[in-house]
């Protein structure tokens, strides 16, 4: 049997043990491990497995994984999320979608301080469902508003899935950081239009809320100034230099549990679940990244990258269209498989195609990254939309993927953005950082 026929079985048996639910990490480490031993040797194996889960755990550059983690958790157990919300709420909730706009702009938020997509529709959607029900939105927009709003915590930073890509590919976390800001902003006012739009064109999907007076203004905004500050200190001083994403994520982090104690919003016993939440998310992120060590050598034996790339090479599409190839699997594989497995996935396989192209890796990474997105609201897994159901579960699961589609359309219009403008990821990075 050949190493490239090898190779592609074992990436059948991957997606096969990921299709039939196997934790990410028990499945990437089972064929990474098992795809050594058959094209080298079982000692082979078992030396990748000491030194690589070595190198991930003693990288101080990860320590930005549980110090933003605990952040975001520390952060909803003590309700800023809530104030977060209550200020989008007072600026704009009076107008026209506005409850559903005021989502979104807490979602975006939130997600600078916690990076989870997952963890933003699960406390925005807690905080803000009810109050659209209150103010009889349409079910639709609601859930939908959520879902794709959460999406958010993927791109803008400080981001999980950047730290991820970081690793897989050596590039800087930081500008990777900076790449994403512009590109988040950008669709966080992308989501915001739609909502105008698509309740301007059909008012009872979301009639107007009560006005807020200047008053109510201020104290919401004063309410939210805890988490304010600390946004601006942690990514600003990661923008201005002043930190490395390391110390801004332990300043961000210490910040959060101040804030929380000073407000007497912070117990030990909350502080103990948002740790022990901390934990865990943290170890299955390690997991998956000794993991994704192992599966690259594997790879690489295999010839699988190689081949796949002289493949796309040989096509006559030139660059873009490649790209658009490349884009057009994360699309598809989104569809059935979770963020961080298609990036130790693919990584290995479309990274080296993309240097060989020309194309800048950063922001590569942005566009990977922004499609990852897509796949948390894409059918039939869309993790963000379960995350909604189990919010809302009166609300068919049809109707939050019906809810979701515009967002997934303009997601496509803000990559084809992206991708006509690239400077709109690059400009920050450029300017700040070389």
């Amino acid at each position: 049997m050949s190493t490239e026929l090898i190779g592609a079985l074992g990436i059948v048996v991957l997606l096969l043990l990921l299709v039939l639910r196997i934790p990410v990490a028990f499945a990437i480490f089972a064929v990474g491990f098992g795809g050594v031993m058959l094209l080298d040797s079982f000692n082979s194996a078992l030396s990748l497995l000491v030194s690589e889960s070595f190198t991930i755990a003693s990288n101080a550059e990860l320590i930005v994984v549980p110090l933003f983690i605990l952040m975001g958790n520390i952060a909803t157990e003590a309700g800023m999320s809530r104030k977060l919300y209550d200020a989008a709420y007072a600026l704009i909730g009076s107008v026209r979608g506005g409850l559903a706009s005021a989502t979104v702009v807490g979602c975006a938020g939130f997600a600078a301080l916690c990076g989870s997509s997952v963890a933003s529709a699960l406390t925005m959607g807690r905080v803000s469902l009810s109050e659209m029900e209150r103010f009889n939105y349409s079910s639709k927009l609601s859930t939908g508003s959520v879902a794709a709003g959460g999406t958010l915590g993927i791109l803008i930073p400080p981001s999980t899935g950047f730290v991820i890509y970081a690793i897989l590919t050596q590039q800087s976390i930081g500008r990777l950081f900076l790449a994403g800001v512009l590109p988040g902003i950008m669709l966080c006012l992308l989501f915001v239009i739609l909502i105008m739009v698509l309740a301007t064109i059909k008012p009872t999907l979301a009639p107007s809320g009560p006005k807020t007076s200047w008053r109510e203004k201020q104290q919401g905004l004063l309410g939210a100034t805890p988490i304010l500050i600390i946004i601006l200190l942690t990514i600003g001083g990661i923008y201005s230099g002043i930190f490395s994403p390391v110390e801004a994520a332990a300043v961000g982090a210490g910040l959060t549990i101040l804030f929380g104690a000073a407000m007497r919003k912070l117990t030990l016993a909350s502080f103990w679940r948002a740790a022990q939440s901390s934990i865990t998310t943290t170890a299955t992120v390690m997991l998956i990244l000794i993991a994704a060590h192992m599966l690259n050598p594997f790879l690489a034996l295999s010839h699988i990258p190689q081949a796949l790339g002289d493949f796309l090479m040989a096509l006559d599409i030139g660059p873009y269209g490649i790209l658009l190839i490349i884009l057009a699997c994360y699309l598809v594989l989104g569809c059935f498989l979770e963020g961080f497995a298609m990036l130790v996935l693919t990584m290995p396989i479309f990274f080296p195609v993309i240097t060989q192209l020309g194309f800048d890796p950063i922001w590569f990474g942005v566009l990977v990254v922004l499609t990852l997105e897509m796949g948390l609201i894409s059918p039939p897994v869309g993790v963000n939309v379960f995350i909604v159901k189990s919010v809302a579960p009166n609300v068919p699961l049809r109707d939050i993927f019906k809810g979701v589609m515009p967002f997934w359309l303009v997601m496509i219009a803000a990559i084809g953005l992206l991708i006509v403008f690239p400077d709109i990821v690059l400009f920050l990075p450029d300017t700040m950082m070389d």
